[in-house]
Parts: structure tokens; C-alpha cells; sequence
């Protein structure tokens, strides 16, 4: 089996229980040798890392700066590429501040991976969506670029009454070639 690179992402705030099931998941992806890329943020990103990091699984973490939320990733510069695709992503671009065009540019690595060419297969994340049905927030930008390429996305929150073997089936199931 080939090498299965996944985002796992999400909002800041989120449940306990929600905590949970992102750092579940993420254990037994890594367990199954697929290779995380966060962000290194509090709540779903921290769920997700501390996952992986229960048995050791690989990872990419993108941080928007160095020591980004006390995290120690050296995966912390930021191109101009990156931020080309947050301009072209990202509806309000040109009114974020500097801390947040950084944030929204670290995205783009989340789902196309360090050289923004090797796209993960899956993002997975959990966040709460908007009325017109976008995802809010950040992970609403990993989100549409996944859209844009073609990539699959899976939404943990609107799955949380399924038990974890139930949610990995599904993860699995949106996968093509796994």
C-alpha cells in the first residue's frame, strides 16, 4: 500500500467529547501508518497531533511562524506561493491581518503538503459549518482548496454518534485505491 498523507484539522473550540474523537481517529490512522499534516492549533489540530503522537505516528505540522502555540515543528516558513493560494481561496483575503494572511497561507500546506504538489488523499476535520453551509473559519480554507482539487473531505462533527470503527470505515470509504 502506497503512502496515505491525510490532513487533520479543525476548529479551535471544540468539545471534550469532539477532542476525543479527533485524537481517536487520529491514533489509529497513524497506527495504519498514514502520515498526519495539521497546524498546530489549539483544539481539533492538538487533538489530531496528540493522536499521532500516542504511538509515535508521522507527521507534518505547518505553523504559521516559529513556536506557533508553543509547538517546536521546524515546518514554519510560509512562501509566497502559499500565500498566492490563500488570495486565491480565501473570499476576504485582502482584509486579514498580517497574523491571519499567515494563518490562511499555512493552510494550503495542511492539504497540498511542503512543496504545495503532493496533495493529502483525505482532510478530515471537525468543525461547526455556517448557514450557507461553508465551513467556518479556517478550516473552511483547507476546505476549499480540498474542493478545488478534488479532494476528499469528511466532517467528524456531523458523524459524531458513530462509534470509531464506524467513523474509520467511512474515512477509509471516501478514499479511492486504499
Amino acid at each position: 500500500m502506497d503512502t496515505i498523507y491525510y490532513s487533520g484539522i479543525g476548529s479551535r473550540t471544540i468539545s471534550d467529547e469532539m477532542y476525543t474523537l479527533c485524537k481517536d481517529v487520529a491514533t489509529i490512522l497513524a497506527d495504519q501508518g498514514w502520515i498526519l499534516r495539521s497546524g498546530g492549533a489549539d483544539g481539533a489540530d492538538s487533538a489530531f497531533e496528540a493522536g499521532c503522537d500516542l504511538i509515535g505516528g508521522k507527521k507534518e505540522i505547518y505553523l504559521p511562524w516559529k513556536g506557533f502555540n508553543g509547538n517546536n515543528s521546524p515546518l514554519f516558513t510560509v512562501s509566497k506561493e502559499a500565500y498566492d493560494y490563500a488570495k486565491k481561496f480565501h473570499p476576504a483575503y485582502s482584509r486579514l491581518a498580517q497574523g491571519a494572511s499567515k494563518l490562511i497561507a499555512r493552510d494550503t500546506y495542511q492539504v497540498l503538503g511542503g512543496d504545495l504538489k503532493s496533495p493529502s488523499r483525505i482532510v478530515v476535520y471537525c468543525a461547526e459549518k455556517l448557514k450557507t453551509g461553508e465551513v467556518k473559519g479556517g478550516t473552511g480554507q483547507a476546505v476549499r482548496i480540498a474542493e478545488h482539487y478534488n479532494i476528499p473531505t469528511f466532517n467528524i462533527l456531523d458523524h459524531s454518534k458513530l462509534n470509531i470503527e464506524e467513523i474509520i470505515l467511512l474515512i477509509k470509504g471516501r478514499l479511492k485505491n486504499v
